[in-house]
């Protein structure tokens, strides 16, 4: 692959074009919002100019519902040799193109699994897609050249390629980001008239939960209208969650003692059930997950605390596998919370301690 096009410069199309470049490929852009396309390009994306003939490979970064009609567009055109989408549902657009006629031998639909709160080229990264999946679907009409080179594209973006069915992906992705997006929205939304002295209580976890909440509704308007059946049957599946954990709640208020043990057994069932999925979720680089433990260290919210912490963790030779960070409510402290092996816990603890940190237990 020597050039491309990438046509919407949002987050994903703007990172996937500052992937290549760094690469060294040569990346055109395009935008139905021209001055985005120029942020892109000052970014070092690519150049906003058009291409002198046919690139090698088209990336289509448009909202679902305009996916078909944009590469519909530029295959009638013929602007490049092989087409790609990276839209985040994949049977639909794919349907939409065999309705309208069209050659899908130069096509495969992708979807790379990364992506950020916040969009819109200015959110961009080269290294956005490492280490994370990233969905191919081909048909038995995808021609072998037009695969070579979205592995081509995965490989320069440092993902991990994973090829499956369209509309099995869709009902993956349904069940891992649809339907988690519409709940944490929904306990976000708890959020927007809740007493100040409430909402002043927030800690980790409620940020956790709620942290996909921030994105753009309008973008999510038009994932989920793509994608509206498996999403809906999921949220069904909820609820009937959802209803026998209100009746054990209640159950757990009652006088009698055998409703009690019955609403007990009802909500630890459900908890159980959760731990048994949640280690199911991959780990550190898609591997299978690993148990960590904890190294809470006070800090000031002054710069340069983090590096100073990540630094002194290496000098002991420890690894951070993972960090969160909670901040205290009115001052200007927080709690740094370190992920590690079990056993670099004492070496960890010693090591900061005599650095002149501060270890919660």
């Amino acid at each position: 692959m020597r050039t491309a096009l990438v046509v919407g410069t949002g987050l994903i199309g703007t990172s996937a074009a500052l992937a290549l470049t760094r690469r060294g490929v040569v990346v055109h852009l395009a935008d139905h919002d021209p001055e985005q396309a120029r942020t892109a390009a000052a970014l070092g994306a690519g150049t906003d100019q058009v291409p002198d003939g046919p690139v090698d490979l088209a990336i289509v970064a448009a909202p679902p519902a305009h996916v078909a009609g944009v590469l519909a567009d530029a295959m009638r055109r013929g602007v490049a040799r092989g087409y790609i989408d990276v839209a985040s549902v994949k049977g639909g657009p794919r349907r939409e193109l065999e309705a309208r006629g069209l050659d899908l031998a130069s096509y495969i639909g992708t979807h790379p699994m990364s992506g950020r709160e916040k969009s819109g080229p200015l959110a961009a990264g080269a290294d956005l897609f490492e280490g994370r999946p990233w969905v191919l679907t081909p048909t038995r009409d995808t021609d072998t050249e037009v695969l070579n080179l979205a592995l081509e594209l995965v490989s320069h973006c440092g993902a991990v390629p994973v090829v499956m069915d369209a509309d099995a992906h869709d009902r993956a992705v349904a069940l891992v980001s649809h339907m988690p997006h519409l709940v944490s929205s929904m306990v976000a939304a708890r959020l927007e008239h809740a007493e100040e002295a409430a909402v002043r209580l927030c800690g980790q976890g409620i940020r956790d939960v709620t942290r996909i909440a921030a994105s753009d509704p309008r973008m999510w308007i038009d994932i989920l209208s793509a994608n509206p059946g498996p999403v809906a049957d999921l949220l069904t599946d909820v609820a009937g969650d959802l209803e026998e954990v209100v009746r054990a709640l209640r159950a757990l208020q009652s006088s009698d003692e055998d409703k009690r043990r019955a609403g007990s057994t009802g909500i630890a069932d459900v908890l159980r059930r959760g731990n048994a999925g949640q280690v199911r979720v991959p780990g550190k680089h898609g591997s299978a997950p690993r148990v960590y433990e904890t190294v809470a260290v006070l800090i000031d919210d002054q710069p340069g605390q983090l590096a100073r912490i990540f630094a002194d963790a290496g000098s002991v030779g420890v690894n951070i596998e993972d960090v969160r960070i909670e901040h205290a409510t009115g001052q200007q402290t927080g709690l740094v919370q370190l992920m590690v092996e079990p056993k670099a816990v004492p070496v960890l603890t010693a090591g900061l301690r005599e650095r002149g940190w501060s270890i919660r237990q």
